[in-house]
C-alpha cells in the first residue's frame, strides 16, 4: 500500500485518499523508505488477481451485523446529513409514518408530544439539540406507548435502514454477475435487503422466468429467495417466495462463476458435477426435481442416466422409497415448465415394482426405531402414488399392503399402518378391519405388540375411530383389560399414537364417549310415528313441489 501511495505522489497527485481499516493506518504513516519496502517485498510469490466491487448495505454497516468497525445507526446519520434543518422533528415524523405503514397507531398529537419530550430531555442534559438517545427515550414513552416492539421496528427499519448500495456498470465484474444483473433488470426484480414476499403464477411467462431465476440461484448457493412451504405449486401452479438480498451473496455468485458464465450454464454444470460424483439415489432424484424446477435440460439428461443406473443396482429399499416422491412430482408436474419427462415413467414403474416386492421382507423382524422410519417411507410412497394417479401401480401397491397386514413376522406398527392405508383406499372392508383389530388386540397378544400395531393403525388421523364404532369398542375393551402396571408402561406409546390427532377430532371423541357410554335402552328407544301430524305436512309439500307431488 505504501508503494502505491508513492506511485500516486510521483504521478503528481496532491490530494490522495486511502480507504482502509483503522488497523492499517499506523503502518501507512510510519516513516519508511522505498529501499525498506523493496527488501520487505523481495522474494514474495506473485499471484495474478482480479478485483470487483460489492454493493454494501445499511445492516452490514451497523454494529448489529458483528462488524466491529461499523456504524451503530447508519440510517440516523444519513438522516442528519440529508436533513440538517429541524432534524429532530423530521425524525419523529418519519418514525410515525413507519408505524402507520405497519398498521400501528401514531397520531399527530403523539408526534408533537414526542418532539417536546426530546427537547426537554436535551435541555435537562445540557445538550444543544436532542441526540439519538433522547429521541429513542421520547419515542418509547409517547409514540410507542411504552412498548418495546414498535421501538425495535423503528430501530431496524429507520435507525439502521435497508438501503443497498450500487456499483457503476463500468466497474469490473464477472460475467455471471452481469448475467444476473441483466435478468434482474429484464424481470423487474430489484435487489433489496428488505424482506419482501413474491407470489408467482407459473402459467404466466414472466412469473415462470422469475421462478427459474430464483431456483437457479438456489442451486448455485445464492439464496436470494426462500420457497415457502405453504405454497402448493403442484395443484395451483403457484409459488410463494420470500426475497431478501444480502451483500455476501455477490461473493457466493463470484465463487460459482467457475461453473459457467450464465446462470443456466453454471447451475447445469454444478448439478452435473454432483451427479457424476457418485451421489446416492435419493439425492439424485432430489437433484432431478431441482433441475426440472430450474429448467436445465442438459442437467436433466445427465441426471436421468445417473438415476437409471443407480436404480438398477440400488439394494436398500429405503433408498428406493425415498427416491420415488421427487420422481413422482417431476413425472406428473414437470411439464408445467415445458420440460419433457417422458423418460421418467419406466424408471418410476421399475422403482414401484421393486418396492412392492421387497416391502414385506424389509419389514420382517425389525426393531421399533426401524419400523417407525419405514412408516415414514410408506407414507411417502402412498403420497407419490396418489400424485402419479396410475391405476396399475396403485393396485400393485395396495395388494402388497393387503399381504403385509396378515404377515405375523412383519413389525406390528408396519402391519397396523398397512391396514390403515389399505382401508382408506377401500381395499379392505370394515368387517375385515374389525376382525384384524380383534386379533391384534386379543388377550393372548403381548401388550407391546398390540401397542405398536395400534400406533401404526391410528397414525396421523383419528377419523378411523370416529367413523367405526366396532373398532372403537374393540380398542376400548383391550384398554380396559390391561393391568395397571402394563397400562402405565405402555402409556407413552399410546399417547404418541394419539399425538397427531387434530383438536376437532379430540373434541368429537369426547362427544362419542358420552354417546357410547349412555344406557343401551336410551340409545335404542324409538319414538312412535304420529300419522295424523305427518299428514298435515302433505298440503305444504304439494304447494312447494307441485300438485303432482300430492299424489
Amino acid at each position: 500500500m505504501r508503494m502505491r501511495i508513492r506511485e500516486a505522489q510521483k504521478a503528481g497527485y496532491a490530494n490522495i485518499a486511502v480507504v482502509c481499516g483503522a488497523w492499517h493506518v499506523p503502518a501507512l504513516t510510519q516513516p519508511t523508505t522505498i529501499k525498506d519496502d523493496s527488501v520487505l517485498l523481495k522474494g514474495l510469490p506473485k499471484t495474478k488477481v482480479e478485483a470487483t466491487w460489492v454493493p454494501w448495505s445499511d445492516d452490514r454497516l451497523a454494529y448489529a451485523s458483528g462488524y466491529g468497525a461499523g456504524i451503530e445507526s447508519p440510517g440516523w446519520y444519513r438522516h442528519l446529513w440529508q436533513s440538517p434543518d429541524r432534524a429532530g422533528l423530521r425524525w419523529v415524523a418519519e418514525g410515525a409514518r413507519l408505524m402507520r405503514e405497519e398498521g400501528l397507531d401514531a397520531s399527530s398529537a403523539s408526534v408533537i408530544e414526542t418532539v417536546r419530550l426530546a427537547d426537554a430531555l436535551a435541555a435537562m442534559r445540557s445538550l444543544p439539540l436532542p441526540g439519538l438517545a433522547e429521541q429513542r427515550e421520547a419515542m418509547l414513552a409517547v409514540l410507542c406507548h411504552g412498548q418495546p416492539e414498535p421501538l425495535a421496528l423503528i430501530r431496524r427499519k429507520l435507525e439502521i435502514g435497508n438501503r443497498l448500495g450500487t456499483v457503476p456498470t463500468s466497474a469490473a465484474a464477472v460475467p455471471l454477475q452481469r448475467d444476473l444483473e441483466a435478468q434482474q433488470k429484464r424481470l423487474r426484480m430489484k435487489a433489496t435487503t428488505e424482506i419482501k414476499p413474491l407470489d408467482l403464477d407459473l402459467r404466466e411467462e414472466n412469473d415462470r422466468q422469475r421462478s427459474l431465476l430464483l431456483h437457479r440461484l438456489n442451486l448455485l448457493g445464492v439464496e436470494w429467495g426462500h420457497l415457502q412451504r405453504n405454497s402448493n405449486r403442484t395443484g395451483t401452479f403457484r409459488e410463494s417466495w420470500e426475497l431478501r438480498w444480502q451483500p455476501e451473496m455477490i461473493v457466493s455468485l463470484i465463487a460459482a462463476s467457475r461453473y459457467g458464465n450464465t446462470l443456466e450454464d453454471a447451475a447445469s454444470n454444478k448439478l452435473c458435477e454432483r451427479a457424476r460424483g457418485g451421489a446416492e439415489l435419493p439425492l439424485l432424484t432430489g437433484m432431478l426435481d431441482q433441475a426440472v424446477l430450474a429448467r436445465l435440460p442438459v442437467a436433466i439428461d445427465v441426471l436421468l442416466v445417473c438415476v437409471q443406473t443407480q436404480a438398477a443396482v440400488a439394494a436398500d429399499l429405503t433408498h428406493l422409497m425415498s427416491a420415488l416422491p421427487p420422481l413422482a412430482r417431476v413425472a406428473r408436474y414437470g411439464d408445467v415448465r415445458c420440460t419433457d419427462v417422458a423418460a421418467l415413467h419406466p424408471i418410476v414403474e421399475g422403482l414401484v415394482e421393486r418396492i412392492v416386492v421387497g416391502l414385506a421382507a424389509a419389514a420382517r423382524h425389525v426393531d421399533e426405531a426401524a419400523a417407525n422410519k419405514l412408516l415414514d417411507h410408506m407414507a411417502e410412497v402412498q403420497t407419490a402414488l396418489d400424485t402419479l394417479d396410475m391405476a396399475m401401480l396403485r393396485d400393485d401397491w395396495l395388494d402388497c399392503l393387503t399381504v403385509v397386514t396378515t404377515d405375523d413376522a412383519v413389525a406390528p406398527a408396519v402391519r397396523g399402518y398397512a391396514l390403515r392405508l389399505a382401508f382408506d383406499k377401500q381395499r379392505i372392508p370394515a368387517e375385515e378391519l374389525a376382525r384384524l383389530a380383534g386379533l391384534a388386540l386379543a388377550t393372548a397378544t403381548p401388550p407391546a405388540e398390540s401397542t405398536g400395531w395400534l400406533t401404526g393403525l391410528l397414525r396421523g388421523s383419528g377419523l378411523l375411530l370416529l367413523q367405526h364404532d366396532v373398532l372403537w369398542r374393540v380398542i376400548d375393551a383391550w384398554l380396559a383389560g390391561l393391568s395397571h402396571e402394563v397400562f402405565i408402561e405402555r402409556l407413552p406409546l399410546l399417547r404418541r399414537a394419539f399425538a397427531d390427532f387434530q383438536p376437532a377430532e379430540r373434541r368429537e371423541m369426547g362427544s362419542k364417549v358420552k354417546q357410547l357410554d349412555a344406557p343401551a335402552a336410551a340409545r335404542q328407544t324409538e319414538l312412535p310415528l304420529d300419522h295424523t301430524r305427518a299428514t298435515r305436512v302433505l298440503p305444504v309439500l304439494a304447494a312447494i313441489l307441485g300438485n303432482s307431488a300430492a299424489n
